[in-house]
């Protein structure tokens, strides 16, 4: 159950985001999810405004809420000012953090927590989709993939659902069949041991394994991009707060 104080906090979150973007939120549809434009900028937990990117054919995914899996959930809804466009089709984050006492066992009780409050980011103002972040370790895809199984039923049938992928999941592993997801984004930074197998791999002109990775990729400004399979869904993130600049600079790299 939320506190008083933590439900109150959300309140205030979505307020500030409708707010700030100037838009009401609208019915939910009965259609097939709506998949969103091919160039979508992350935009994470720190005051953005991307209001020089207002057109429907970019997206933002923006970090909402971050939940902390201690020995009870705790949910810290985002803080932080966004602005959008009035046209901008935004896709809700939720970032899933390990800790110390994060159990290594979840009841249902936890499970549903969990799902609810990440449903609910659903009924933000323009969401189009919502993308769960989460660096699961091999003992936690069994919580993971239950998880993935209550959110989806939560959420409007029009309202895509997504996940971030280590490149390693995409490459060898095989636990990401089966979900009830539309996309898997494969993400080509900050990829550590992966980092020079899955580079070459994708240099030889091989595509990822798992075929829920195979619509988008993840790149960062300030890394490299590497050889990437045509017509994919590109997201960007920038480590630095958003400038018209950087966004100019990265079309320019998906355009030259």
């Amino acid at each position: 159950m939320l506190t008083s104080y933590r439900y109150s906090a959300l309140v205030l979150a979505l307020v500030c985001l409708i707010s700030l973007t100037g838009a009401a939120g609208s019915p939910a549809g009965a259609g097939p999810a709506v998949r969103l434009p091919q160039l979508i900028l992350w935009a994470w937990e720190r005051p953005e405004s991307l209001r020089f990117a207002d057109a429907d054919h970019i997206g933002v995914a923006f970090l909402a809420e971050s939940i902390y899996l201690e020995r009870t959930p705790v949910l810290r809804p985002r803080m932080q000012p966004l602005r959008v466009g009035k046209s901008t089709p935004l896709m809700a984050v939720v970032r899933l953090e390990t800790v110390a006492g994060t159990p290594a066992a979840f009841d249902a009780s936890y499970l549903s927590t969990v799902a609810q409050w990440i449903a609910r980011v659903a009924a933000l103002p323009q969401v189009q989709a919502v993308q769960i972040d989460f660096d699961a370790t091999r003992s936690q895809h069994d919580f993971y993939r239950s998880l993935l199984y209550q959110v989806r039923p939560l959420i409007p049938a029009s309202t895509s659902l997504s996940i971030t992928a280590l490149g390693s999941w995409c490459m060898g592993d095989d636990w990401l069949g089966g979900l009830p997801i539309d996309d898997a984004v494969p993400m080509l930074f900050r990829m550590g041991v992966d980092r020079r197998n899955i580079l070459t791999a994708l240099a030889r002109g091989q595509d990822f394994r798992e075929p829920l990775c195979r619509n988008s990729v993840g790149l960062s400004t300030d890394e490299p991009w590497p050889d990437l399979p045509r017509g994919r869904q590109v997201y960007v993130f920038n480590p630095r707060p958003w400038t018209e600049s950087a966004f100019q600079a990265v079309e320019q790299q998906l355009n030259p």
